[in-house]
């Protein structure tokens, strides 16, 4: 996050982290639901304990639930040293590190210096800057003021080390098949 609004953003984005309601996926009004497994879950929290083990601070969660359900909550952790080891992992649970850039070209680079490449977000208040930006990043999908999320229409996939291909449109299916040349001479 850019310093001039670095703790703007984190105070908007626990603001908005706590609108969202955990629960019941088959209920309605649920927005969050469980993670796949108590064992992920339990992975994820190790990668939390690591990430403040090595500096980082919990802005809002981050702590284990009581209970047999796969549930972890909206967590934010602010100030981890960018290049500490867990820092370079992907964490797939409902966990937030947000480090601090002292300007766009910095951030450009923090997303950049990562073995992944799934998808990332442009959060900006001048939409043309952030496809500006987006087309900087290198991530198999760039989605400006939003969140990384697949849609039929269109190819899905990652770039480095997350994933293989794409999945999702005329171009997902084509990795579907294999393609045979027959030649006669």
């Amino acid at each position: 996050m850019v310093d001039e609004v670095y703790d703007e953003f984190l105070t908007a984005l626990g603001r908005e982290m706590d609108a969202l309601k955990m629960g019941d996926p088959m209920d309605d009004d649920t927005v969050i639901g469980p993670m796949s497994s108590i064992g992920l879950r339990a992975e994820l929290h190790r990668q939390v304990e690591r990430c403040t083990t090595a500096g980082g601070k919990i802005v809002k969660g981050g702590a284990l639930p009581d209970g047999e359900a796969a549930f972890y909550p909206l967590t934010i952790i602010a100030d981890a040293p960018f290049d500490a080891e867990v820092c370079r992992e992907e964490f797939f649970g409902p966990v937030a590190l947000v480090f601090r850039a002292k300007d766009e070209d910095r951030a450009v680079a923090m997303a950049n210096d990562t073995p992944f490449g799934l998808g990332g977000s442009v959060w900006t208040g001048d939409g043309a800057h952030g496809l500006e930006l987006a087309r900087r990043i290198e991530a198999g999908e760039v989605v400006v003021n939003g969140l990384v999320r697949s849609d039929p229409l269109l190819p899905f996939g990652g770039i480095k080390r997350s994933g293989f291909g794409r999945e999702l449109s005329a171009f997902g299916i084509r990795e579907f098949v294999n393609i045979k040349s027959v030649i006669r001479d």
